[in-house]
């Protein structure tokens, strides 16, 4: 890979950062995802209908920053080092988002400003490539970069761990049973009724979204800074921006939710409120969310800056807290 173009400080250009960022991850992406024929033609194409059909890609983002932010400017080994968690991280995204707008979860048929998989492939077949997504997930992680290096091995295995931590149920899978509760779509078990709605609490509230929305942020910013070789002190400082980063993440989701439009959030507007998910709006009211959204990201970034660490983290943060998609 090409060195970095752009390691933006807060007064350097975040946007032109953000596009090389998505452009050494989509070139990553094409290189390393199966292809017919080792793979059925079909399988290949649904799982490149989702991952390839644009997106913030603020996940592996998130990784390439993170590294830049332990490492400092971006190199060609650096980016060896980097870029498969950094892709791993959005094969796992995408994974989710295909499983999430299945009729059983949150039965959404645009995404990304176009049809959802199921939509375009049926139920079974988007379900096979969000499976195929996450697998080889793990695949382009352990893989490459291809070396013996005793020390790359193990930061590869520590964000491994890392990685289906925050995937699975003590993660994003299982803030996803939390959110199913909380709105009744989950069967009582033994029988064919569906649960009562749950009214949570904001501390639950926030519970679940650490780990539905936060868990895989953190994931994606640890990983970044673990592969570049950062301290145990640097890395649980970018694991607290990120825990931070993610609450105020999904504040702003929630908030755009209710003001965005579908044409610019590239999703339905106004689901969660249709299907009475708790949301922070509906529980705080878009004013007091967006205090809440603001707070989260200065403490994000102070954490940083307790640690003495600068660099594209900083103004990332600034950039989720002002997004309008």
């Amino acid at each position: 890979m090409e060195d970095s173009k752009l390691t933006p400080t807060a007064n350097e250009d975040l946007e032109g950062y953000l596009r090389a960022c998505r452009a050494e991850v989509e070139s990553a992406l094409d290189a390393w995802l199966p292809t017919a024929p080792d793979s059925p033609a079909l399988a290949v194409e649904a799982m490149r209908y989702s991952l390839f059909a644009g997106g913030k890609r603020l996940r592996p983002t998130l990784t390439l920053a993170a590294a830049d932010t332990i490492a400092g400017p971006a190199t060609a080994d650096s980016r060896s080092l980097v870029l498969p968690a950094a892709c791993a991280m959005e094969m796992i995204h995408t994974y989710s988002l295909i499983h999430d707008d299945l009729p059983a979860m949150d039965d959404d048929t645009l995404r990304r400003g176009r049809p959802t998989a199921h939509v375009v492939y049926g139920e079974g077949m988007a379900i096979l490539a969000g499976d195929a997504l996450l697998t080889e997930a793990f695949q382009v992680l352990t893989r490459w970069p291809r070396t013996d290096d005793p020390g790359v091995v193990g930061r590869k295995l520590r964000v491994a761990e890392r990685m289906a931590l925050a995937a699975g149920a003590a993660g994003m899978v299982g803030g996803q049973v939390l959110d199913l509760h909380a709105a009744g779509q989950i069967s009582t078990p033994g029988t064919s009724t569906v649960a009562d709605a749950q009214q949570l609490t904001a501390e639950e509230l926030r519970r679940m979204h650490e780990r539905k929305t936060g868990a895989l942020m953190r994931a994606a910013a640890v990983a970044g800074a673990i592969m570049v070789g950062a301290s145990d002190t640097e890395a649980d400082a970018v694991d607290a921006y990120a825990r931070e980063l993610g609450l105020g993440f999904q504040i702003i989701d929630d908030i755009l939710d209710v003001e965005g439009a579908a044409d610019q959030l590239g999703k339905t507007a106004g689901k969660d409120a249709a299907a009475g998910k708790p949301t922070y709006p509906s529980m705080f009211g878009l004013e007091e969310s967006r205090h809440m959204a603001a707070a989260s990201i200065r403490q994000a970034q102070a954490h940083l800056e307790t640690a003495s660490l600068a660099g594209p983290l900083i103004p990332l943060a600034e950039w989720v807290l002002a997004r309008t998609h």
